[in-house]
């Protein structure tokens, strides 16, 4: 968990440019379809927030954000997706509790917890090891032909975010 602060894109282990990985989840919420594979969602852009439910930056900046993502861009164009990611506090951030949280906050995309990691001596998620995450909120952009085009770590600002995903959303690659 970071504070909400603005922050210059920090990218991981994926640079941008590079086929995204696939995700790694073990539970889907809201999504009544199956469990939604990055390779079905090709021709939109994806955006992908990775948070926790503790994590403060994620509950007052990233996951607003994301519904505000939501609601500006059509369906058809970009999918918002969230990504539960667990690598602190496990006992409390069970999917009992995720489930009512997202109820609560009334977060109506679909929303994957992040499978755990298997090894005893680290406690990285596989997605988010994958993906070279550094915490929580985790913003990425991924463009209609499956590539990586952004990672940020940290709070970014609504009209720089939204920038990204129109230019992304105008390229008819």
């Amino acid at each position: 968990m970071q504070p909400a602060t603005m922050t210059t894109p920090r990218f991981g282990l994926d640079t941008p440019g590079r086929p995204a990985p696939a995700w790694r989840v073990h539970q889907w919420f809201n999504h009544a379809d199956g469990t939604p594979q990055l390779a079905d969602l090709r021709g939109k852009v994806v955006v992908l927030h990775a948070f926790q439910m503790l994590c403060p930056a994620c509950v007052h900046h990233g996951l607003p954000q994301a519904q505000r993502i939501r609601a500006a861009f059509a369906p058809q164009d970009v999918a918002v997706i969230g990504l539960h990611t667990v690598f602190e506090h496990h006992a409390a951030m069970t999917p009992v509790s995720l489930q009512a949280f997202l109820h609560e906050y009334r977060i109506g995309f679909p929303v994957g917890v992040d499978a755990p990691s298997t090894d005893a001596n680290d406690p990285i998620p596989l997605t988010m090891r994958a993906y070279g995450m550094q915490g929580t909120p985790t913003l990425l952009l991924i463009d209609r032909r499956g590539k990586l085009r952004r990672h940020a770590f940290g709070a970014e600002d609504d009209l720089v975010v939204a920038a990204a995903i129109a230019t992304l959303v105008a390229k008819d690659d």
